[in-house]
C-alpha cells in the first residue's frame, strides 16, 4: 500500500487555559444531562440530522484508517417490527430460558429491564452498527481490518455523543446472538453486528432510573 500524503495540521485551534477550563466544564455539564431512555416518541427526526451525526462518528480514530464500521439506519416500520420480533425471541431466551447467568440477572434487576423491547418500534430510527472484519476487494479477495472492535466502539461513543448534542436521546441494545440482523438487513458475512442504537425524542412518559456516576477518584488514576 503506498504511503499516505501528509499535509500541515491546519484544523487545530488552541484555547487559552481559562477558556479551555470553561469549555471542558461546559461539555461535562452537557454530557451529564445524557441519559439512556427506554420510552421513545414516534415523532419524526429529520434524516439530515442522523446523517450529520453519522458523519461525526465517521471522524473517529481507527486502526490504519480502515474505518471498519457500517451504519445501517432503519426507519421502515415493517423492518423495525421484524427486528423487534427477532430480538425479543433472543431476549426471552436470555431472561427466561436460562441463557443469562443469575449473577447478570441480579445486576440488571434494579434497572427493571426485561424481554419486552417496544422501543425498537416506537423510535423513529434504529441505527444498526456493524463491525467489518475485512473488506472485499474488486478482484474477490480480502483485505484485513485492524483493531476493529476498538475502532467501532470509539465511533459508537462519538455517535451517541453527537446525537445527544443534537437534542436526541438514545438506547444501546445488544440482543444475543445478533446474527439475525445480517439476514434481516441483507448484510454480508464480513460484517458482524455490534449493537443496535435506538435514536429519537423521549416519550412524554419517559422515566429513567435514579442512579449516579462514579466520581473521578473511582475512575481515574493520575501519575504525576
Amino acid at each position: 500500500m503506498p504511503r499516505a500524503d501528509f499535509v500541515p495540521l491546519q484544523t487545530y485551534e488552541e484555547l487559552p487555559e481559562e477558556e479551555m477550563r470553561r469549555a471542558a466544564k461546559r461539555f461535562l455539564e452537557v454530557m451529564r444531562r445524557r441519559r439512556t431512555v427506554r420510552e421513545f416518541s414516534d415523532r419524526p427526526v429529520p434524516r439530515e440530522v442522523i446523517e450529520d451525526c453519522l458523519l461525526a462518528a465517521g471522524t473517529a480514530p481507527n486502526g490504519a484508517n480502515r474505518q471498519p464500521w457500517r451504519f445501517v439506519v432503519v426507519g421502515d416500520p415493517d423492518i423495525k417490527s421484524r427486528i423487534r420480533e427477532a430480538a425479543e425471541v433472543e431476549e426471552v431466551a436470555f431472561y427466561k430460558g436460562g441463557k443469562a447467568p443469575q449473577e447478570w440477572l441480579d445486576a440488571l434487576e434494579h434497572l427493571g429491564t426485561d424481554e419486552c423491547k417496544p422501543f425498537l418500534e416506537q423510535a423513529p430510527w434504529l441505527i444498526v452498527i456493524f463491525a467489518e472484519s475485512y473488506e472485499r476487494t474488486d478482484e474477490g479477495g480480502k483485505t484485513k481490518n485492524y483493531y476493529v472492535t476498538e475502532s467501532v466502539g470509539i465511533a459508537t461513543g462519538m455517535l451517541i455523543t453527537a446525537l445527544h448534542h443534537a437534542g436526541l436521546v438514545t438506547l444501546t441494545h445488544t440482543p444475543s446472538p445478533m446474527k439475525f440482523l445480517n439476514d434481516l438487513l441483507g448484510r454480508p458475512d464480513n460484517e458482524r453486528p455490534f449493537l443496535i442504537l435506538v435514536a429519537g425524542y423521549p416519550g412524554e412518559d419517559a422515566m429513567v432510573p435514579d442512579i449516579t456516576k462514579k466520581p473521578i477518584e473511582d475512575i481515574a488514576v493520575f501519575i504525576e
